[in-house]
């Protein structure tokens, strides 16, 4: 955790210069439900899930597409988690937790590299959760 002022302001202007890379960089993938992409989340507020690295990036899931341009997004995390924001799943080789309680929207220009694809069940398991937390 960042304690330091100075520090903190860093990291936001470092995130500001990211951001705004991302919105002159002109790039609008096509999305599909259920695709994990390395997405520039940012630096957040608080207990606000965060991006890591330079880009400020992590894999999220394309919960739903809301437009062409617009999506509903579910970040990802390898740490393993219990509770009812936290539904896991498996990713190739990897133990994921999709963080249902830090679901929201995003343009799909915050979008880096596909990643891949989660299967059909797990989708499932990860709706049903996301429906519980938020019904």
């Amino acid at each position: 955790m960042i304690n330091d002022n100075d520090d903190i302001r860093g990291v936001f202007d470092e995130w500001n210069e990211a951001k705004i890379n991302l919105e002159l960089c002109g790039r609008h993938p096509r999305i599909l439900q259920g695709q994990i992409w390395w997405t520039g989340v940012g630096r957040n507020v608080g207990v606000e899930i965060n991006g890591k690295n330079e880009r400020f990036s992590r894999p999220v899931i394309v919960y739903k597409k809301l437009s062409a341009h617009k999506f509903m997004a579910i970040p990802l995390t390898t740490k393993m988690h219990v509770g009812s924001w936290y539904v896991p799943f498996k990713h190739g080789d990897k133990e994921e937790n999709a963080v249902v309680g830090d679901a929201r929207v995003m343009s799909v220009k915050r979008l880096y590299r596909l990643i891949g694809r989660i299967d059909d069940a797990d989708y499932e398991r990860i709706r049903k959760g996301f429906m519980q937390l938020y019904a």
